[in-house]
């Protein structure tokens, strides 16, 4: 059972093998990745813990958010498929760890410019991880 609000509860996916942009069919309804899910301050005010959030990013099963593409039917026990896996295969674990990353490594700011090129990360994060480069010192493109 969900304990954080989840819409879908899945085994078989992980953060480390969805990517950013990737589709898939659950009922007869299609979803599309577009972000990781972060934890607020909230987390650690309804579990009574000072360390909570910082314990759930450290866990990297922070989920992922996903849109709707196609509006449909879904019930409990409905196979989540995979649809389409984005080109760029950015994991959703690499877009967390970017986020709440340093300093960026060279093959950080390579991960970087290709997740700047998934049409499905929100321009928010894009933003984000732009002023990120160029406080690093790195082109961005």
């Amino acid at each position: 059972m969900g304990n954080f609000g989840e819409n879908f509860t899945v085994e078989g996916f992980s953060e480390n093998s969805v990517y950013i942009g990737d589709k898939f069919s659950v009922g007869s309804a299609e979803v599309m990745v577009t972000q990781p899910r972060l934890p607020c301050f909230k987390l650690g005010i309804r579990f009574d813990m000072d360390d909570m959030v910082k314990r759930f990013l450290a866990s990297g099963l922070s989920g992922f958010y996903l849109s709707v593409i196609r509006e449909g039917e879904v019930a409990a026990g409905d196979e989540i498929q995979v649809l389409s896996r984005d080109p760029q295969k950015v994991a959703v674990s690499d877009i967390t760890r970017l986020y709440i990353e340093k300093r960026f490594s060279s093959a950080d700011v390579d991960l970087l410019h290709r997740a700047l090129t998934v049409e499905a990360l929100p321009e928010s994060w894009k933003e984000y991880f732009r002023e990120r480069l160029e406080n690093a010192g790195a082109s961005v493109s």
